[in-house]
C-alpha cells in the first residue's frame, strides 16, 4: 500500500509534465505541416553535397554508347567475325 501512495503522485506529476510538453509543441507549431517533410525527401537537393571531382555531367553520360563503353571500342563480346 505504501508503493501506491508513492506511485499515484508520481503518475500525476508525469501526466502533468506530458500535458505541458504537448501543449507547448502545439503552440510552437510542431504539428502545423505534417506532409511537408514527407514530400521534401523526394526532392533532389544532393547536388551541393557531391564533391566537385565526383560530379558527372549528365550531357556527358548521354553521349556514351548504350553498352557502357565510353570510347565506343568493340570488346569482342560475341561476334564470331571478330575472333582471330
Amino acid at each position: 500500500m505504501e508503493i501506491v501512495m508513492l506511485l499515484v503522485p508520481l503518475m500525476l506529476v508525469l501526466v502533468t509534465i506530458g500535458i505541458f510538453l504537448f501543449s507547448w509543441a502545439v503552440r510552437s507549431g510542431q504539428y502545423d505541416d505534417l506532409e511537408g517533410p514527407a514530400h521534401r525527401i523526394l526532392y533532389d537537393d544532393d547536388e551541393d553535397m557531391i564533391p566537385a571531382e565526383a560530379r558527372v555531367d549528365k550531357r556527358q553520360q548521354t553521349d556514351t554508347p548504350p553498352d557502357g563503353d565510353p570510347e565506343g571500342k568493340d570488346t569482342g563480346s560475341g561476334d564470331k567475325a571478330d575472333r582471330s
